[in-house]
């Protein structure tokens, strides 16, 4: 992981004096608590959830949102106010702010729309099947959201059916016990996935 951090820390800004890095995948796939080691590493990174940039109305329909509130003031190296959605009251909450740092990570499914990838000095895809996320995403969940969780299945593969963001990670993350493997994205290496590593030694493993 902290090697990962390094290599962002490397990167030119993508977004004013911000480097964004996106954190996409299948809800259930381990975003949250990949973004949330990585922020870790990157001596408390923010991380911006787009969990709290979507609401029940809009599951994919928040790039305007997004843009408006957070991407261009960031991109102006001024301070971003976004309202967070409580999902539970279905209700906007005050604003909050997001000062520019030197990295942000964006972690949520479409974090690498098509809107958002000039926006963004590096991709990272959580790389898990979507019905084994999705598997996982409904037992995190509970009995409670099995109705939502019917209206987001159709609406994530209607999004990824016509915005995919796998084909542009620069980096693909797979969960490997507690530590997790990095494997060069297509967007990286134009071929196939291959190990970060050089000659033929083991997985990259942070």
């Amino acid at each position: 992981m902290h090697d990962l951090a390094s290599r962002i820390r490397r990167l030119g800004p993508s977004c004013g004096p911000v480097r964004l890095v996106g954190v996409d995948g299948h809800a259930g796939s381990g975003k949250s608590t990949f973004a949330g080691r990585l922020a870790g590493a990157l001596d408390g990174a923010p991380v911006l959830r787009l969990d709290d940039i979507a609401d029940h109305e809009a599951l994919f329909g928040w790039t305007g949102r997004l843009l408006s509130q957070v991407i261009e003031p960031l991109g102006r190296g001024e301070t971003a106010y976004y309202s967070p959605y409580d999902w539970r009251t279905r209700r906007f909450g005050p604003p909050r702010p997001l000062p520019p740092a030197p990295v942000i990570l964006v972690e949520g499914v479409g974090a690498g729309r098509r809107a958002l990838r000039p926006y963004l000095a590096l991709l990272l895809w959580m790389d898990l099947d979507r019905e084994e996320s999705w598997s996982r995403g409904r037992a995190r969940d509970g009995a409670e959201q099995r109705e939502f969780w019917e209206g987001w299945v159709r609406a994530e593969g209607e999004h990824f059916a016509g915005d995919p963001s796998r084909p542009f990670a620069d980096l693909l993350v797979r969960q490997r016990g507690e530590g997790y493997e990095m494997l060069n994205g297509p967007a990286g290496t134009g071929d196939s996935p291959r190990p970060l590593t050089q000659g033929d030694g083991p997985s990259a493993m942070w």
